[in-house]
């Protein structure tokens, strides 16, 4: 496959999706560390281990099949999680991207249910349809993770079914045991009709001027 992942910024009204670097290390593992409770079967780094977790990134993104963003609040200037675009699949030629998975997603407590979420998907599957002409996004969970289902289903992705023994489980205490995998999709067909929801889902957030309060700000 000669076709690699590269992500541009993709700049929104709450939410900037930057290429992940190490200057996002310090927000991170403060954004990591604030409600750990929300990331039951998550694997989400803790403060200390931010630093790896970047490397690691960018390990991956050098074999051009991962491409990691930084979640940056536009109301504060300051990283508050993170995601990808990941797994490309070029089926009908090799520079050419037919599909794609959004994933290694994780927010801090605090940017949860403000919109970023959902203006992120918005720029990360407008870029994927629009600029790479992908006929397909997909995306994937531990399908107990019902907090998770239900975010993926409020951007407009449609459940396609559970993969058994899909992949490791990145729940806390399940090292060495795998999990099933509920995986979701958006089509080309589908776009218009998903993006005009959320762009009506994002343009709610911020009428109601959704902001970031950081603990201890």
């Amino acid at each position: 496959m000669s076709f690699q992942l590269e992500g541009p910024v993709l700049a929104g009204e709450l939410v900037r999706l930057e290429p992940l670097d190490h200057e996002h290390t310090a927000d991170l593992a403060r954004a990591a560390e604030e409600n750990r409770g929300t990331y039951e079967f998550t694997w989400v780094p803790r403060a200390d281990e931010v630093g790896d977790y970047v490397d690691a990134q960018l390990a991956r993104a050098a074999t051009g099949r991962l491409a990691p963003y930084a979640q940056v609040s536009v109301a504060t200037g300051r990283a508050v999680g993170a995601t990808s675009y990941w797994e490309p699949r070029c089926w009908l030629s090799e520079d050419r991207l037919d599909a794609v998975e959004v994933g290694f997603t994780w927010l801090a407590g605090s940017a949860q249910g403000t919109g970023i979420n959902a203006e992120a998907k918005l720029l990360l599957f407008r870029h994927a349809f629009e600029e790479w002409d992908v006929a397909r996004v997909d995306l994937k969970t531990d399908a107990r993770n019902e907090r998770s289902r239900a975010a993926i289903q409020s951007v407009g992705a449609r459940f396609e079914g559970v993969l058994r023994n899909w992949s490791r489980s990145w729940a806390p205490g399940e090292d060495g045991r795998l999990r099933d995998s509920a995986i979701f999709s958006i089509t080309a067909q589908e776009w218009p009709g998903c993006r005009e929801r959320l762009e009506e889902r994002v343009a709610g957030f911020r009428s109601r001027g959704s902001t970031i309060t950081p603990p201890g700000s």
